[in-house]
C-alpha cells in the first residue's frame, strides 16, 4: 500500500512512528509527507517527542527528504495539496485538521490519489467509519472520516454492550487530556471554559462523540448522551460509560460475557490490573477496559471504564482503515 501523509502534526507523526517501528507498518510505503512547517522543524519534532520520547533511530533531513532508518521520504510544503503529485498514492492520510469542506477534503483526489482518509470528524466525508463498530459500511467511498479518538474508543464498546444485553439509555463522560484546541494559559476561544489554561484546570466541555455515535450506530440514535472533562494530562484519556440495559443481567455473568466479547474484538483490550493513565501510553487498542472499575447497580445499570491513548490508538486505527480502503 502506498500512502501520503498530509499534515505532520501529532497524528501524522504518530502514524509514521508506527509505520517504521511496528508490524502495523508492514507493506506500507510512504510516498510523500506534506506539511507547511520547514523541513528541519518537521525532522526535529519527529525525532524528539515530549509524549512518546525520542525516536530510537537516527533522523536526518536534506534535499527535500526526511530520512529515517534508511528510508528516505520526500517532503513538500504546499498549503494546497493539489500542487503535489500523488498519482501513485492509494490513500492520502489527511491529518491537517482542516478538511471540513469538500474543496479541502478533495485536494488529495485532485492531486491524483485514489482515496482520502480524514483524521477526525468531517462533514465533507462520504462515510464515517469506526473499526469494530460499523466497518461493514466500508465500501468504495473515496473520502472517509476516521471519526474522533473518543468515538473510536466508545463505539466498539457500545456495540458489544448492545449485543450482550441491549441498551435503553446511556451516558458517556470522556476524561480527556488537553489538546491544541486549548490555550496553555488563559486566552480567548469560542467557548468560555475552553478559554482557560489547559494545563491548569479540569475543564467541562462537549465531545464530538456525542453526535458521531448516532452516525456510526444509527439504531441507537438518541439513546446515548455524552460530555467531556479536559484534564491537565498530556496523554491517555478515559471513557466512563454508564448504561441502562434493556435486558436484566447479573454482574458476574455480564462481565464474563463482556470479557469474552472483548477478547474476540480486533480493536478492544482488557486489563485486570489497577492501572493508571501513564501505563497505557502508546497502546494501540481503541480502548482498554479496566475490569476493576467495571460494576453493576441492580441488574440493569452497568458502569464500564476504559483507557485509550487518544493519539497512538487513533493513529493505529488510521493505518488499519487505510489498509482496508486500499483493497476496495
Amino acid at each position: 500500500m502506498r500512502i501520503a501523509i498530509n499534515g505532520f502534526g501529532r497524528i501524522g507523526r504518530a502514524i509514521l512512528r508506527q509505520i517504521l517501528t511496528s508490524p502495523r507498518g508492514a507493506g506500507i510505503e510512504v510516498v510523500r509527507i506534506n506539511d507547511i512547517a520547514p523541513l528541519d522543524m518537521c525532522a526535529y519534532l519527529f525525532q524528539y517527542d515530549s509524549t512518546f520520547g525520542p525516536f530510537p533511530e537516527t533522523v536526518e533531513h536534506g534535499d527535500k527528504m526526511l530520512t529515517v532508518m534508511g528510508r528516505s521520504i520526500p517532503m513538500s510544503h504546499h498549503a494546497d495539496l493539489t500542487q503535489a503529485d500523488l498519482s501513485t498514492v492509494d490513500v492520502v492520510l489527511e491529518c491537517t485538521g482542516i478538511a471540513r469542506t469538500s474543496d479541502v477534503a478533495e485536494r488529495g483526489l485532485a492531486a491524483g490519489a485514489r482515496k482520502v482518509l480524514i483524521s477526525g470528524p468531517s462533514p465533507a466525508a462520504e462515510q464515517t467509519v469506526v473499526l469494530g463498530a460499523n466497518d461493514d459500511m466500508l465500501d468504495g467511498a473515496r473520502i472517509i472520516s476516521n471519526a474522533s479518538c473518543t468515538t473510536n474508543a466508545m463505539a466498539p464498546l457500545v456495540k458489544l454492550v448492545d449485543q450482550i444485553a441491549g441498551i435503553d439509555t446511556a451516558h458517556m463522560t470522556t476524561i480527556h487530556c488537553y489538546t491544541n484546541s486549548q490555550p496553555m494559559v488563559d486566552a480567548p476561544r469560542g467557548d468560555f471554559a475552553r478559554s482557560r489554561g489547559g494545563a491548569q484546570s479540569m475543564v467541562p466541555t462537549s465531545s464530538s462523540a456525542t453526535h458521531l455515535i448516532d452516525t456510526v450506530l444509527p439504531h441507537l440514535a438518541g439513546r446515548i448522551s455524552g460530555a467531556a472533562v479536559r484534564v491537565p494530562s498530556a496523554s491517555v484519556s478515559a471513557v466512563d460509560l454508564v448504561v441502562r440495559l434493556s435486558r436484566p443481567s447479573g454482574e458476574k455473568n455480564f462481565i464474563a460475557t463482556l470479557k469474552e466479547a472483548v477478547a474476540a474484538s480486533p480493536v478492544l483490550g482488557w486489563t485486570e490490573m489497577p492501572l493508571v493513565s501513564s501505563d497505557l501510553r502508546a497502546r494501540p487498542e481503541s480502548l482498554v477496559i479496566a475490569a476493576p472499575e467495571t460494576r453493576m447497580v441492580g441488574d440493569r445499570q452497568v458502569r464500564i471504564f476504559g483507557w485509550y491513548d487518544n493519539e497512538w490508538g487513533f493513529s493505529a486505527r488510521m493505518l488499519d482503515v487505510a489498509r482496508q480502503m486500499a483493497t476496495k
